[in-house]
């Protein structure tokens, strides 16, 4: 079986707030799209995915990031599970079997119909609820668990569904069809169809690129591809640098390979929600006194070329791949937040003018990603850094301190965490061109002139940088439409202070 039938259409209205702005395909779950882990569990098949809600999303979404070739098309408006499936079978070859699968399950990793036998199959749920079952080679519109039918169907070829509707319900329709099923166990499945379900989910603090295992005094992260391994040995390579050289903020290295970790009694520094001002302010001032300590370990010439690529290179590379996909990118201005902002895409120049005026005098030892989610805060409140970027540009462990205190006032003031964990809502109004972005509040914003006070730095520097950090984070929170369409805002918001 070589072709996928996707049937990704529907407004899914029951996804709710997930869905005002992207497709359901294209819900995150456990920071991958829903689609995506078609793609990954399937990764030599051909895929043709039938859209309509948000058509251009998804097709703009899977071109700019997905390496599986898929045909898109649009139903145009036809409603119903069989919308779009006839246009669809046009691409399957007539002696070709193939699948057709919703969008909104998830199958289990262990999932394997490899060596199956050909035939015509449907997938019976036994993890949830399904409204039509399928018993004694019938489908009946009544409700089952046991033998649910989950929305995945594999046909031995295109004639079976010669005359398939053009609107209506799939299921009803093959209930009239004297078509006869294999039955294979979808056992493991998820349907994440409702917000509900959603809202079971675990919020992931990690990335797509790797995972974390937690044991009772120590974790393990694992890299989970290429990109991963690339970052857990700069991560290991600037603990052990670092340990070096006398510091001792940071968590005990057991083993290396997969990098095993002591586990600090403690939490980051976002989940202490009880803190009264007092107690911020203590904890801000051991936080700039802990950076201030690392920075002043060592220090090296200034790399011009890691200067430029970390501030304005990736910056620009970064949002040219996302241009076509952000609404409004193509506009000079920009309303956001009630605030008429000038578009970084028709004003690089002026970007780039600023940061060469603020071109550091030597690069010192860095940790490069110093948010609150990067930074545990012991049962003592001693601050332990973890998760440590450990490059800047093309140079290793040192850099522009600039960008460790603007990742500090990126989650101080700029509440980059509860961004990160999706606690955030944007409407985006295509009839104005207008942008309202709401983030859930770190609850430390009242700090900002200390800690511009503490730090003794030019606050618009700090918030030039701050703006770019945002504005960056489009491709990195790739995973999620909405992430990266509000960093792209909520960094114009910021750097129109700047400009």
């Amino acid at each position: 079986m070589d072709y996928i039938i996707v049937q990704a259409g529907g407004m899914g209205n029951r996804l709710k707030h997930l869905t005002k702005n992207k497709p359901k395909a294209l819900v995150p779950i456990n920071n991958l799209p829903m689609i995506f882990h078609l793609f990954k569990l399937f990764p030599n098949k051909n895929f043709i995915i039938i859209g309509d809600y948000k058509y251009e999303v998804l097709q703009k979404y899977i071109t700019t990031f997905s390496d599986t070739f898929a045909t898109i098309i649009n139903t145009k408006g036809k409603k119903g599970t069989c919308s779009g499936i006839a246009e669809a079978l046009e691409f399957v070859p007539s002696d070709k079997s193939f699948m057709i699968i919703w969008s909104d399950l998830i199958l289990p990793q262990n999932f394997d119909i490899s060596n199956l036998p050909l035939g015509n199959y449907v997938g019976l749920s036994s993890d949830f609820s399904c409204r039509w079952r399928y018993e004694n080679n019938e489908f009946e519109e009544i409700s089952s668990i046991n033998t649910g039918v989950a929305g995945l169907f594999i046909f031995k070829d295109k004639s079976v569904l010669a005359d398939v509707l053009l609107e209506g319900e799939f299921v009803k329709w093959l209930k009239y069809k004297n078509i006869k099923f294999n039955t294979i166990s979808l056992k493991g499945t998820k349907e994440f169809g409702i917000l509900e379900e959603y809202e079971k989910l675990e919020k992931v603090k990690c990335r797509p690129f790797n995972e974390i295992i937690y044991s009772k005094n120590y974790i393990i992260k694992k890299a989970l591809d290429k990109q991963g391994e690339i970052l857990a040995k700069k991560e290991l390579a600037w603990y052990k640098k670092v340990a070096q050289l006398g510091f001792k903020n940071i968590p005990q290295i057991y083993e290396e390979n997969p990098l095993k970790l002591e586990l600090i009694q403690g939490k980051n520094i976002y989940e202490y929600n009880n803190l009264v001002y007092e107690n911020k302010l203590v904890i801000l001032e051991h936080l700039v006194n802990t950076l201030s300590n690392l920075h002043e370990l060592e220090s090296v010439p200034v790399d011009i070329k890691s200067f430029e690529e970390n501030y304005l290179d990736k910056t620009f590379e970064r949002i040219d791949k996302v241009k076509n996909l952000i609404p409004f990118a193509t506009e000079k201005f920009i309303t956001v937040n009630n605030r008429v902002c000038r578009n970084i895409f028709f004003y690089k120049e002026e970007v780039k003018e600023l940061i060469n005026n603020f071109k550091p005098k030597e690069f010192k030892l860095i940790h490069g990603d110093c948010t609150f989610s990067n930074i545990m805060l012991k049962n003592d409140q001693t601050p332990i850094l973890i998760d440590p970027r450990g490059y800047f540009g093309k140079t290793q462990f040192y850099g522009d301190v600039i960008y460790d205190w603007a990742k500090l006032y990126y989650s101080l003031s700029g509440n980059y965490d509860q961004f990160n964990l999706k606690n955030f809502t944007l409407d985006i109004d295509e009839n104005n061109k207008e942008i309202t972005l709401k983030i859930k509040s770190n609850e430390w914003e009242k700090l900002e002139d200390k800690f511009f006070e503490l730090i003794n730095i030019d606050s618009m520097q700090i918030k030039l940088i701050h703006s770019l950090i945002w504005i960056s984070l489009t491709t990195y929170a790739w995973e999620n439409y909405d992430s990266i369409c509000g960093a792209f805002y909520n960094g114009l918001y910021y750097l129109e202070e700047c400009l």
